[in-house]
């Protein structure tokens, strides 16, 4: 039996706004498929990127000429490429399945019961004294992740560590930083004691990372996205950042998170500015992981109900009324 596909378009304010290297967002666009087999429904949430050639119009078209005639994931992986899309009906498979046997998602995936995680917080690349008062803002929040833009981000970590001594920073440039200034601009984050540096140099173009010190651990973000990535990895990464939207689904980010273990890399589980519907997953997939970034809800006016539950820097595991 054909499964039934829908789709929705969503909308959520972010509180403020979201600024990175590439540009600023007042707003978070996401995509949510629901597929149902008469009997039950599962849903997914996806977040379309344009850094990845994605756009809301092309991920819906994705997601509805899919036409799935079983809830094989398996066959999903063999049907559509890594993306948003397939992230979304992936997710909703998962939670189809988990409502049609009602046990959690994570008892079908094989993984331990989850627990509390600490998830780091984001604070939006600005001038140093506006990220400095945004980090005082949330110094309750013992790990901040600082979004840098190239030159001058030493300054910005100086002023954020001031503001924030005991706070652990995470850094990333989202492929800002060049030849020209990764030195200075690492130098600034190990004296300031970050912990992670997250894709200083752009995907292909990230060769000096295998050719110099690297005094804080790097990070891979834009330059992995599925498990088949790994390999080119080696000698310029010491961690990979794991995102459901990336890497196409919880599928096959539970592959990547396995394979990146067993290669010797550090993992991080991130994600896009979208809902609780969309870290749902990430919660799960984030069971020991090294670094957790799953602040999305956090960052926008207002959050799906029900959601998840953020406190004191910790989420809690989701709900089934919610996901999986």
């Amino acid at each position: 039996m054909t499964l039934s596909v829908t789709t929705a378009v969503e909308r959520w304010p972010i509180a403020g706004a979201f600024v990175i290297s590439r540009g600023a967002r007042t707003e978070a666009t996401v995509v949510v498929a629901e597929v149902s087999d008469g009997a039950c429904r599962g849903r997914g949430e996806c977040v379309p990127y344009a850094r990845y050639g994605e756009t809301v119009e092309s991920v819906v078209e994705a997601i509805e000429a899919a036409r799935l005639e079983t809830a094989d994931r398996g066959a999903l992986q063999r049907l559509m490429p890594a993306g948003a899309a397939r992230n979304a009906l992936d997710c909703a498979l998962w939670d189809l399945e988990a409502k049609r046997r009602k046990i959690p998602v994570w008892q079908l995936a094989g993984l331990p019961p989850p627990k509390h995680l600490v998830t780091a917080y984001t604070i939006s690349l600005g001038a140093p004294a506006a990220m400095a008062e945004a980090a005082r803002a949330a110094r309750e929040r013992p790990i901040l992740k600082l979004k840098l833009g190239g030159d001058g981000d030493g300054d910005r970590v100086r002023a954020v560590r001031e503001a924030v001594p005991g706070a652990r920073l995470i850094a990333d440039a989202n492929e800002a930083w060049s030849e020209r200034n990764f030195e200075e601009s690492m130098r600034a984050c190990a004296d300031a004691g970050v912990a992670l540096v997250e894709q200083p140099l752009p995907a292909g173009a990230d060769a000096m990372l295998g050719e110099t010190t690297r005094p804080v651990p790097v990070c891979a973000d834009e330059s992995v996205h599925t498990a088949d990535d790994l390999d080119a990895l080696y000698g310029r990464y010491d961690a990979v950042n794991v995102k459901l939207d990336k890497a196409g689904g919880f599928s096959e980010a539970l592959r990547l998170v396995r394979q990146a273990r067993q290669q010797g890399f550090m993992v991080m589980v991130g994600c896009m500015v979208g809902t609780s519907l969309a870290m749902a997953p990430g919660v799960l997939l984030a069971q020991g992981a090294d670094f957790v970034d799953l602040d999305g809800p956090l960052l926008l006016a207002r959050d799906r109900s029900p959601g998840l539950v953020y406190s004191g820097g910790a989420v809690a595991p989701p709900t089934t009324a919610l996901w999986g």
